[in-house]
């Protein structure tokens, strides 16, 4: 997602969120997201990247809808509202995607638009090939300063890594 979330530092390290909207390790992996957010704001950019999986009926069509959700300014909210309903997002479909828009506040009307005519479609694909390239295979799935912390295994302390690496490229800022 091209939205990152607070608006970065020109020199913040850079936390790719490899994440798949209808994964309930991805909604649970939400908590440490949100502690990360809290604890380093603007001096940590957190980028969402999408790796829509294929058992996930839905993913691709959420991925593409969490794109849109970024070009109207509410991509972090957005998925975070879908993240929160994979269970309903499973049974409903697409129509649930553009529902959670219009709770949001945001152009429904324009994100049906968007799931027909497939803008964000390009953005999805490279990302999901980027992430084929450097080795991801489930989410979530985190990259920070060249090392890829597998979260699909297990969260287990995998925010304490990050935090670990996120602190280390900090101080070196700052050195």
């Amino acid at each position: 997602m091209s939205e990152s979330s607070p608006a970065p530092s020109v020199t913040a390290p850079v936390l790719e969120v490899w994440c798949e909207l209808q994964c309930p390790d991805c909604r649970t992996a939400l908590d440490d997201v949100r502690a990360l957010r809290a604890r380093y704001g603007d001096r940590l950019e957190l980028r969402l990247r999408h790796f829509p999986l294929e058992k996930h009926k839905h993913a691709f069509a959420a991925a593409q809808a969490a794109e849109e959700a970024a070009e109207q300014g509410q991509g972090w909210a957005y998925v975070e509202a879908v993240l929160g309903r994979v269970e309903e997002l499973d049974r409903r479909g697409e129509p649930l995607l553009v529902e959670i828009a219009g709770e949001l506040g945001l152009d429904a009307e324009e994100f049906d638009t968007a799931l027909i005519d497939g803008r964000h479609i390009l953005v999805v694909d490279a990302d999901q090939a980027e992430g084929k390239a450097i080795g991801v295979t489930g989410t979530p799935t985190y990259v920070i300063d060249g090392e890829r912390l597998d979260g699909g295994k297990s969260q287990e302390g995998l925010r304490e890594r990050i935090e670990e690496i996120a602190d280390r490229l900090l101080a070196a800022q700052r050195a």
